[in-house]
């Protein structure tokens, strides 16, 4: 594996991993928190699950764009991201009202906005054509074996002190810093392109209208709509763990543990499905991960109560992570031009982060007036709909690993 993934994509799996340990933490005991110990609505709930996991789109354009306009600011921008992500956990310590911890979540976010495009940009910049798939895949599996860490983390945290979220706040900001550190010392400060850019290409300006004419292109603007699309379907991953605690009884003090399922299928699958997008077709791939998460929501609308349930649902939902995260960035890395390539990748996040947001909102809504599982029926009925268009709205040609022209 290490011949044909490069150096820069194992330190900045390495990052990933040591980061995604500190906010799985928060991650995992933050539904609970905030429903359990505050006794939030799920509306309310939703907004801030929401603020969480959409408010990122509003900055992961600037992102984009600071790190190509620099040439190589790749990586100090990431660095930026990470820095004030970590900044942001010791926070949750002083906030214990909507107002606060809204606003604590939403720079958090803004950490993992700047952070996300110019990190994945390193990461195609440094694999070719051929490889992109696994490259990512390769990240991505390092990056949820820091998932996997997390929330165990924090279950050990939660058992073993007696104020356990301040406790699981205050070591989940010791170890961002850390991968702050590890980003800082390891990572290089750019990526050399393995392929040569065309001249025409090279003619393009790293600006935000260069950016936003990228979409002229017809692949990367049908794989961005796709993707804003389908995430208007996508339940939040807190959503589908609280229903499954609501399903299942699962007692609180095993809450925390529900992520771990999701993020063990993500790490044995990340790097298979990544090697399979490359073989057969990213797109395949990607609408395959959709198909599961589908048939992970028709699981949770049974009345199934068997014991494999849980382990079905979070096997599903971790494996359609592993079909869709890396392979759509790997997809959309072939349409888009070496110097705009943060910014490229920037605008499928930003549209596909948007679309989780409104979902989010929508899902914690519905739920408020109508109740759980209407809320996921509907999902599940936008999610096929939104599949099927998909399918009919394919790139022209196959997402794998076409070869960029030579100059």
């Amino acid at each position: 594996m290490s011949a044909v993934v490069a150096p820069t994509v194992f330190a900045l799996g390495a990052v990933s991993l040591i980061t995604d340990v500190s906010s799985e933490m928060v991650t995992a005991v933050l539904p609970l928190y905030l429903v359990t110990g505050l006794g939030l609505s799920p509306l309310g709930f939703g907004l801030l699950d929401g603020i969480y996991n959409g408010f990122s789109a509003l900055v992961r354009l600037a992102g984009g764009h600071l790190a190509d306009r620099g040439g190589g600011r790749h990586k100090w921008v990431a660095g930026i991201g990470y820095a004030v992500s970590a900044a942001c956990r010791p926070l949750l310590l002083l906030a214990h009202t909507l107002t606060p911890i809204g606003l604590i979540l939403a720079a958090d976010r803004t950490g993992k906005g700047l952070r996300t495009a110019p990190r994945d940009a390193l990461i195609s910049l440094s694999s070719t054509p051929e490889n992109r798939g696994r490259a990512f895949g390769v990240h991505r599996a390092m990056d949820t074996a820091g998932a996997l860490l997390g929330p165990l983390v924090a279950f050990l945290i939660l058992r073993a002190t007696v104020d356990g979220y301040d406790a699981v706040f205050t070591v989940s900001f010791c170890v961002a810093v850390v991968g702050v550190l590890v980003l800082v010392l390891f990572v290089p400060g750019s990526a050399p392109a393995p392929i040569p850019i065309p001249a025409v290409e090279k003619a393009a300006r790293p600006t935000l209208r260069a950016a936003f004419a990228l979409l002229a292109r017809r692949d990367l603007r049908r794989i961005t709509v796709c993707a804003l699309l389908l995430g208007l379907a996508t339940v939040s991953d807190s959503f589908v763990y609280l229903l499954l605690q609501r399903r299942l009884g699962v007692p609180d003090r095993w809450f925390a543990l529900l992520p771990l399922g999701t993020a063990a299928a993500f790490l044995l699958l990340a790097v298979p499905l990544g090697r399979l997008a490359d073989r057969v077709g990213r797109w395949r791939v990607f609408l395959a991960g959709h198909g599961a998460l589908l048939t992970a929501y028709a699981l949770l609308l049974t009345s199934w109560h068997g014991t494999a349930l849980p382990y079905a649902v979070l096997l599903l939902h971790g494996g359609f992570y592993a079909a869709t995260d890396g392979v759509l960035m790997a997809a959309a890395s072939d349409s888009v031009p070496e110097e705009l390539r943060s910014s490229g990748l920037a605008l499928v996040q930003t549209g596909q982060a948007a679309a989780r947001f409104v979902c989010s909102l929508g899902f914690g809504a519905a739920w408020t007036l109508w109740g759980d599982r209407t809320a996921l029926m509907a999902s599940a009925a936008a999610l096929a709909v939104c599949a099927v268009f998909a399918l009919t709205l394919r790139p022209g040609r196959p997402v794998g690993p076409v070869p960029e022209p030579a100059s």
